[in-house]
């Protein structure tokens, strides 16, 4: 990965969208606010969507964006 989780950092939470497809799965804004186990890079997360800000622990990483998952930003 060459980076490490750190508590601040901003990263990309991939939504799940929802099951009738009405929603899509989208990358939202996050700040790392726990590093939950450094051996694997699980993280909790300050999620920021549109309509508010959404908290949640033991998130996994995924170096390609995956529902349920966080990734760092791309590179551009």
């Amino acid at each position: 990965m060459g980076q490490s989780p750190t508590v601040g950092r901003m990263v990309h939470y991939q939504s799940y969208g929802t099951p009738g497809g009405e929603f899509k799965s989208e990358p939202r804004a996050a700040i790392i606010t726990e590093v939950t186990n450094k051996d694997t890079d699980e993280v909790s997360l300050c999620i920021m969507n549109p309509t508010g800000l959404f908290f949640s622990r033991c998130i996994p990483f995924s170096a390609e964006p995956k529902a349920g998952c966080w990734s760092w930003p791309q590179r551009v």
